[in-house]
């Protein structure tokens, strides 16, 4: 057991139950080691990293949310499982994903028939667009591919042209 003063001179006892119920170490939740590592390396690669997570803690002292490893593992999940449900992961079905989740209904049946019909006719619009840019690509793909075939075979009927010696004048005369 240890002793403290106390603030009228005497000495007081405290035994193991009164540190662990000690009014100062109440007053909020244990930091695991995953948190005090996170807290040092947020601080270490940016500073305003590690700022977060100390708010964080202290904003879980008052409300009582979840640990951080609780918080982080549990967002990780949630991330995982909505890229998990669609394979084709584009720019354009997130784009899509992210506004009919982002866009709550309006209470107008209507309206809201109206807008799903326009984004789908949107949506075909777009993927007729990336039909044509795939093509004309394409096309200018073989273009190029006709052109580089041209000036070749120009080069190797210059080169059969040219006399064997390879310099194109006669042996024996300064170039």
């Amino acid at each position: 057991m240890g002793t403290a003063d106390n603030t009228w001179g005497g000495a007081r006892e405290f035994g193991p139950g009164d540190w662990a119920n000690a009014r100062w170490r109440r007053s909020g939740t244990r930091w695991t080691a995953f948190e005090i590592i996170a807290l040092v390396l947020g601080f270490i690669v940016f500073w305003p990293i590690g700022l977060a997570i100390l708010g964080y803690k202290f904003w879980q002292r008052r409300s009582g949310g979840p640990d951080l490893q609780t918080f982080v593992t549990d967002k990780w999940q949630g991330a995982r499982t909505m890229m998990s449900e669609n394979s084709s992961w584009s720019c354009g079905s997130a784009m899509r994903r992210a506004s009919r989740f982002y866009s709550p209904s309006t209470g107008n049946m209507a309206f809201d028939e109206w807008r799903e019909a326009e984004l789908a006719r949107l949506d075909e619009e777009r993927r007729k667009l990336d039909d044509a840019q795939r093509e004309f690509a394409e096309y200018v793909e073989a273009i190029r591919r006709a052109k580089d075939r041209e000036e070749f075979e120009r080069f190797m009927a210059e080169r059969r042209a040219r006399p064997a010696n390879g310099g194109g004048q006669p042996s024996g005369q300064p170039g």
